[in-house]
Parts: structure tokens; C-alpha cells; sequence
């Protein structure tokens, strides 16, 4: 695999042709959108694998683009995961909208999948990344590390093809998905689909579902942020020049600094994300459940033979610490359960990952070079 400085985090696109799923569909042509960092060393035992959550991308780290990476605390030269000695992967999940097979993708006629687009699961795509895996000539990886949706591949990862992972970080994330987060997930899925220019998921040929997409973004932004983190920034402050007081119609009100905010959140994620993708990629992460096909959770779980790390976040109101605790508890082994302490809730995993640098190395990646200094904090 060629690779390198010069080549880190640039976009590729591999073929890896037909996909039978799990729920008995099937993709004829399927190509999987990644990115590399570093090199594989000749005797393949070098490589990482890095899942991203639900809306993120395959590009975790700075590279050729100097665009920033969504973990660059975690991943880059000198990091925990050091690309000078490790060949890093992350792939774009299988049905995303960031240049994997999607339903924007042509479909054999022509026309874009849309509403054909068939159901995917977890269990798909690491099926499809497993395939990319054999053409990048990786048969095993020395870890795989995900957080959220990304810790839900980086587990069936381990479950699935135990020969081929030596060590697996499940981070902000849990052994299934429980009925909250179902719950949590639904309302989103429905304010899509009732969004009239939804049409479906056949509307490539006219205006997006943008209002539908924003709400949903709306939705699950919340159970992202800890009550805590919102009352401190925001508490009732009015939005500025905004007055949520004084209109004599409800329409005719200001916002509060909360609801700018989440204004700003789904107007962000709707200029870079496909309507349907978040509905197969919800709906992939609905579908999580170690146990399903395994007998009892613990046996599931008993199964592997990776090395486990497992991370929450403390103030995390959609991944509670107590299902990583159960996560762990059926895992082989003694696996403890690292807490990240934040205010900001789930979405720390992003933001405050070097809270688990030390016992992450010391686990996975000893030989990380510690007199290369660390970045600060993202906020």
C-alpha cells in the first residue's frame, strides 16, 4: 500500500464490489471513501483502524489538505496514535454521503438509490471494511478505536473477525443500543420523513429536506450537550438584538441564546450532510446489538479474544457510564472502565479525548513518544 507524509489524509476511493447485507438486500457495486496516515510496515502488524461517530468523517487527522481533523488530539506524528509509526485507516461508513456508496450514489440505472437504497447495518459495514482491509493488505489490525456509532464498529470489529483485531477501544459507547436511545433516534428519523420535500428519500431531483434534517440535527444535538454545559453557556440569556419577551404573537418572538445555538448546529450540519444518509446511518446504529445471533449478551462478549479498552463520559445523558460498566463486565478479562470528566456530556469524547491519553498508551501504544507535546483541549 502506498502511502506516506505526502499522501496522509488525502481521499480515496476503493471498488469493493458486490455486498449481500445482513437483512437480506444487496449491493451490486459497493466502493468504500477513506484515508490514510503513515505506512504499513512489511510485516502488516502496524495498522490502526479509527471509526468515526454518526455525522463524522474518515478524515481524523491533519494531513496533505492541512484541513483539522476531528481527533487530531488523538491522531497525527507524535500523538497516542503516532503516524509515525503506525498506518492509520478510517474509513467513510457504507451508506454515508462522504464518498462511500450511499443513497446518493448511482444506482445501476443511472439515477440515484434514493428510497432504494437498502437497510444496512452495523454488521454491513464492517463487513465492507473488512473487504477494504484485504485490498489496503491488512489482515490484522494491531487496534481498532472508535467512539459512539464509531465504537459500536470498532466492538462488532472484534466480535466479527476476532483473528483480525489484536486490540479494540470502545469509547462513549455501549454493548447494544438500549430503548432511549432508540427512542431518541426515532423522533429524529420521523422529523425527516415528515418533512414534505423529503418526498420519500426521492428528492435529488429538487429542493432538500433541510428543515427536517435541521430538526433532527436539532434533536440529537441535545442529548450531545449535558444540562450543565447548556445552563452555563447559555442559562436564559437572550439571543443578542433578539427579544424572546414582549411579541404579541408567539411567531413574532426572539430566541433565546440556547435556541440560536441550535439553530447554528443544524444549519451546519445541513450544508454538508445528505438527508437519507442520516436516516441509514440512524438506522444502522438502531440496529446495534452484540448479542443478536449470539446466544446471551455475556457469551457474545466472552467470545472475543482482542484486548479491550473501554471509555464514557461522565456527564453523558445518551451513553450512560453505567452500560459501558456493562459492556465491560461481559467482556474477557478485567477490562476497567475509564471515565472522561466533563460538563460537556457525550460530545467529549471528541473534545476531551486526552483525559484517557496516559492509560490509552499504556494500554495500546506504549512506545508513543511522550517528549512531543500534546495539543490543548479543543472547547
Amino acid at each position: 500500500m502506498d502511502g506516506g507524509p505526502s499522501g496522509d489524509g488525502l481521499l480515496r476511493v476503493l471498488p469493493i464490489g458486490p455486498l449481500a447485507l445482513e437483512t437480506g438486500g444487496e449491493l451490486p457495486d459497493v466502493q468504500l471513501a477513506y484515508e490514510t496516515w503513515g505506512r504499513l510496515d512489511p510485516d502488516g502488524s502496524n495498522a490502526v483502524l479509527v471509526q468515526h461517530a454518526l455525522t463524522g468523517s474518515s478524515h481524523v487527522a491533519r494531513g496533505a489538505s492541512a484541513e483539522d481533523g476531528w481527533w487530531d488530539a488523538l491522531v497525527g506524528p507524535g500523538r497516542t496514535v503516532d503516524t509515525d509509526r503506525y498506518f492509520v485507516v478510517s474509513v467513510n461508513m457504507l451508506g454515508g454521503c462522504y464518498g462511500s456508496t450511499g443513497p446518493a450514489s448511482l444506482a445501476p440505472d443511472g439515477t440515484p438509490w434514493g428510497s432504494r437504497f437498502p437497510f444496512v447495518t452495523i454488521r454491513d459495514a464492517v463487513r465492507a471494511e473488512a473487504l477494504l482491509a484485504d485490498r489496503l493488505g491488512v489482515d490484522r489490525w494491531h487496534s481498532v478505536i472508535g467512539g459512539s456509532m464509531g465504537g459500536a464498529r470498532a466492538l462488532e470489529w472484534a466480535l466479527m473477525y476476532p483473528q483480525r483485531v489484536e486490540r479494540c477501544a470502545v469509547i462513549a459507547c455501549t454493548a447494544a443500543s438500549s430503548a432511549e436511545q432508540i427512542a431518541f433516534a426515532q423522533a429524529q428519523l420521523q422529523a425527516i420523513r415528515l418533512d414534505p420535500a423529503y418526498r420519500g428519500g426521492d428528492y435529488y431531483d429538487g429542493p432538500q429536506p433541510e428543515a427536517g434534517l435541521g430538526l433532527a440535527r436539532r434533536i440529537a444535538h441535545i442529548t450531545y450537550r449535558s444540562e450543565q454545559e447548556l445552563e452555563a453557556r447559555f442559562g436564559r440569556a437572550e439571543q443578542d438584538g433578539e427579544q424572546p419577551l414582549g411579541a404579541v404573537l408567539p411567531a413574532g418572538r426572539g430566541r433565546y441564546q440556547v435556541e440560536s445555538y441550535l439553530d447554528h448546529q443544524a444549519d451546519k450540519l445541513v450544508e454538508r450532510f445528505d438527508a437519507n444518509s442520516y436516516v441509514v446511518l440512524t438506522e444502522a446504529l438502531m440496529s446495534h446489538d452484540a448479542a443478536r445471533g449470539r446466544g446471551s449478551l455475556d457469551g457474545a462478549l466472552a467470545a472475543a479474544t482482542a484486548r479491550f479498552f473501554v471509555a464514557a463520559v461522565d456527564t453523558d445523558r445518551l451513553y450512560f457510564p453505567e452500560q459501558s460498566r456493562r459492556l465491560a463486565a461481559g467482556l474477557p478479562g478485567d477490562v476497567p472502565v475509564h471515565l472522561i470528566s466533563s460538563a460537556v456530556g457525550h460530545d467529549a469524547f471528541l473534545t476531551q479525548i486526552h483525559q484517557v491519553d496516559d492509560e490509552l498508551r499504556a494500554a495500546f501504544y506504549p512506545e508513543a513518544d511522550l517528549s512531543v507535546g500534546f495539543p490543548p483541549a479543543a472547547t
